[in-house]
């Protein structure tokens, strides 16, 4: 089992789009990137923990590869739009893969960069690759959000 943890704005319906992968083993949202303890949802929204909303996905390598997790990520939010997705504005939207390891760190900038020159944006792709840093798990009434609500085959 490894890990993979990508920002790509509000995470209940990023969450919902890995949670229909197969290869996908668990998933949970929460917080990371920032500089605050044990964030809450209110300190993150707040906008000055500098922490991203972000999705933890759990997968098997050996029924999904890395790569094809990123093309999920790609696939499922605007690249191109600096601390924003849809309606949602602030850092904590921001666009992010937080890589675990240097295989990770490398595959997502060459997919970024392969992304950036495929013409499917007119605008740069300004999503960030970082380290992973502290996963802050998100309470529980945020998780599986859109599935608790039978909107999780909605797409993002």
């Amino acid at each position: 089992m490894n890990k993979a943890t990508f920002a790509a704005g509000c995470f209940w319906g990023v969450e919902a789009a890995f949670r229909q992968v197969p290869g996908v083993l668990s998933t949970a949202v929460g917080y990371s990137g920032g500089q605050k303890d044990e964030p809450t949802y209110q300190d993150v929204c707040g906008g000055r923990t500098g922490h991203a909303e972000v999705v933890e996905v759990e997968y098997d390598p050996e029924r999904i590869s890395y790569d094809q997790l990123l093309n999920v990520f790609w696939e499922n939010h605007d690249p191109t739009t600096l601390n924003r997705q849809g309606p949602d504005v602030g850092e904590q939207y921001r666009s992010a893969v937080f890589f675990h390891d240097a295989a990770q760190e490398q595959a997502a900038r060459a997919s970024k960069e392969a992304v950036g020159k495929s013409g499917r944006y007119r605008r740069p792709v300004v999503t960030e690759i970082t380290p992973a840093s502290r996963f802050w798990r998100a309470e529980d009434y945020h998780q599986q959000y859109l599935e608790k609500r039978g909107l999780a085959s909605c797409k993002i």
